[in-house]
Order: structure tokens, then sequence, then C-alpha cells
């Protein structure tokens, strides 16, 4: 792991791990801001939904998605479920901000602009191969590998069964000829 990324992930990562913890602690506020998100949802859920049992969930994997993130166990795919918690909590707390006041106007934009850097910071995050080369570009050079690999040993079978047929043909005009010729 890079330097950068050995400071980087830790860095990012702590804004969702404190985040995650102010869920713990406050899931009545939490419950309350996914409250109209959740009646809406719940109407085409075959089981109710609880949404302080939810708040907690959401900060329980914020905490646990940010621990992995930052010490680069399974980095790539922590990253992607902050991406989802990152751009769901963007639109809750856009959703519920005050925008009475310009004040409130104000502070909804400045959260949403964190939460939008924030998920733009995870995404980029999520696809960070580290400098090694992605699953996707390893399997498709693994496929052309087999595929050459392929190519070549059918060519050498077609070139032994060649010799071997020539060599039974010489054999069976040699008999034909001896029997023949007898």
């Amino acid at each position: 792991m890079s330097f950068v990324r050995f400071l980087a992930r830790p860095m990012l990562a702590s804004s969702f791990v404190l985040a995650g913890v102010d869920k713990l602690k406050n899931a009545d506020d939490t419950a309350a801001q996914l409250s109209p998100l959740l009646r809406r949802a719940s109407e085409s859920l075959p089981f109710p939904a609880d949404e302080k049992l939810l708040a907690r969930l959401i900060g329980g994997t914020q905490i646990g998605a940010g621990l992995c993130f930052a010490l680069g166990k399974s980095a790539r795919m922590a990253a992607g479920v902050l991406a989802v918690i990152s751009a769901l909590n963007a639109f809750v707390e856009w959703r519920s901000a005050d925008i009475s006041t310009k004040e409130g106007r104000q502070t909804r934009r400045n959260q949403l602009l964190k939460n939008m850097t924030l998920t733009g910071g995870v995404l980029l995050a999520s696809v960070d191969t580290a400098g090694k080369p992605s699953l996707a570009w390893r399997a498709e050079h693994l496929a052309a590998d087999a595929r050459k690999s392929a190519g070549h040993l059918a060519a050498d079978v077609k070139k032994s069964t060649g010799k071997q047929l020539k060599r039974a043909d010489k054999t069976v005009r040699k008999a034909v000829d001896h029997a023949v010729g007898a």
C-alpha cells in the first residue's frame, strides 16, 4: 500500500465512522429523518419497516465499512458500501433539511455538497486497484491467453495427427502392395 493510500483511507473513513457512531447514539433522530422515506417504501415492502432498527443498521454498517476501508481490508467493497450509504444520507438530509430561512437553505446546500463530495471520494476509492490490474482486466487477459494456448494446442494436434495419418497411409499402402504382390 502506498503512503498516500495509507494516509488517505483513514482520513476519508473517519467521517463515516463518526457519522455511524452518531447514528447509533441518536437512533431516534436518524429514525425521524428516515421516516418520510420509509413510509413510502414500506407500502411496497411485504413487512413493516422499523425506522429505529434501520437507523441502527445503517450506523453499524457505516462503522464496519468505514473501519474496513480505513484498514484496507476489502477496501473496494467497503468503499462501495460507503458510497451507497453516503448517497442515501445525502438524499435523506436534503429532504429533511429546514429551508424556511436563508441560513437553512445555505446549510442544506453545504450539507448536500459535503455528502456529494464524500460520495465521489468513496466512489473513486471503490474502483482504485492500487496499481494492480482489475479483476475484469485479469479475466479478459486470462481468456485471451487461454484462446492463444488453445490455438497453439490445436495446431500441434493437427500437425501431429497429420503426421500419424501419413504414416498410417504409408503402412496401409505397403500392406496393400504386399497383399497384391503376394
